[in-house]
Formats: structure tokens, sequence, C-alpha cells
């Protein structure tokens, strides 16, 4: 790609107005001592998969000036509770009668990874949570490693099969108020939202809570993997509930 951004440059004659340095940004050197903008898209999956925040953070403690911006400079991680017993039982509850064979050993496997993919907003059972901001321009990489409480509100009488999760991101520092969000009831994105199944199917009526919280760490084996931690519960009318689950990214 920087081969063919530099072969655009030359032919439309910017060549001395934009330099491309191929490499990367922890091995490059800039023939400039400070700059005044870094713009990057480090977005993943559930906005922190593969790791990429870091590189950005070095980028912009080593080179950006003081009055410098990033951008975009802020994100925020945001949670709801769908309905989705459809995907549940085919890809899921599938296992535990394949053809005549138990097969559960796979679907505790498929638990434990998240699902990418787009959820019709008319699954989505209770509110919307904001769970983290993050201010690019000040944040260390720490804390990208985080736990959060949440507090579902159901709107109406349904199942909760699960939580999804999807992200926000701003550009504040612009001269027009910028941004965009990859959640279900937004025009779709390649990062769509992020599925994590609950074990229990829970019955949940209008204004009753699932509260709960999530920890969100860089994977020790795989610092480009996820590892999150989710406790929920639910003291309801039809549904009894608490638990602990786990789920790996990657």
């Amino acid at each position: 790609m920087a081969d063919m951004a530099k072969e655009i440059v030359n032919t439309n004659g910017y060549s001395n107005v934009i330099t491309v340095i191929k490499g990367k940004v922890e091995e490059i050197e800039l023939p400039v001592p400070k700059v005044d903008v870094i713009i990057s898209e480090w977005m993943g999956y559930f906005l922190l998969f593969e790791n990429m925040l870091n590189t950005v953070l070095y980028a912009r403690d080593k080179w950006l000036a003081e009055d410098g911006v990033v951008l975009p400079d802020k994100c925020s991680l945001h949670l709801t509770a769908i309905e989705d017993a459809e995907y549940k039982e085919d890809k899921i509850e599938f296992w535990n009668n394949v053809y005549g064979f138990d097969m559960s050993c796979i679907k505790k496997q498929a638990m434990m990874e998240p699902l990418v993919d787009t959820v019709d907003a008319n699954q989505i059972v209770t509110n919307c949570q904001l769970l983290k901001t993050m201010d690019i321009s000040k944040m260390t990489s720490g804390d990208a490693s985080f736990t959060v409480p949440f507090k579902l509100t159901a709107e109406r009488n349904d199942y909760i099969h699960a939580l999804v999760a999807y992200f926000n991101v701003s550009f504040t520092k612009c001269h027009k108020l910028m941004g965009f969000s990859t959640g279900p009831r937004s025009k779709a994105t390649h990062w769509k939202q992020t599925v994590l199944y609950l074990e229990d199917v829970i019955t949940i009526c209008e204004g009753e809570t699932l509260t709960g919280s999530m920890t969100v760490s860089n994977n020790k084996k795989n610092p480009r993997d996820i590892d999150i931690k989710l406790k929920y519960s639910l003291n309801g009318q039809r549904s009894q509930v608490s638990r602990t689950q786990f789920y790996k990214m990657r």
C-alpha cells in the first residue's frame, strides 16, 4: 500500500508536498522532530481487538507537538442486550445432538468466542449503556484494560440470549464535530457488532434490570487477542440468575 501511495503521489505531482515513509511506526525515523496531526484508523472489532491502539499512543508520545491533535480523538464502548433464539439454536445448541452424537464440548468452545455480526435493531431488548470512554490524546496503554459495571433495563417483556457491544468514534478537534457509530441502530460498518452469547436464556419483564460487570484485558500469550470476563445477574419475576462467563476474541 505504501508503494502504491508513493506512485499515486508522484503521478499527481505532489512529490514535493507529500513524503511516504514505509515501515513500522516503532522502527521508522521521520525527517522532522515533531508533527502537528496524527491520523490513524486503528479500531478493531470490539474497538480494541488486534491491539493497534498502542502503536498510536507510541507515535503520539514520540512525535506529536505540544499543541498537536490525534484523530480520531474520542472513542466509547457501549453495551445492550438482545433476543436471538434462532441463531443460538442453529449455531450453538446444535452441538448437543449432531445426528445422534453428543458434541457439546464444541458448544462450550463456541460460547467462548464472541461473534462479530450485524444485529437487527428489532432484536434489542434493553436500553444501551455507555461502558467506557477513551481520550486518545491523553490516555495511556494501560487504560485499555478495565473493569466496568453495567445496568441494562428491559424496554419490553422478552428473552435475552446475548449481550452486544459496539463502539462510537468522534473527531472533536475538527472545525465541525464529526464521528460515527458502529451500533445496531446506525448505518452498517465493516466492524459490525460483537455478540456475547449467554449460557442462560433469561426471561426479563419490562422495567427489570440485568446488572453486572465486564472486565477487558489483553491476552497474556497473544496481546492481539482480548480476554473478556462477564458477570451478570437478574432477580426478576420470571428469571433468577447469577453467573460469570469468560470469552476470548482471537
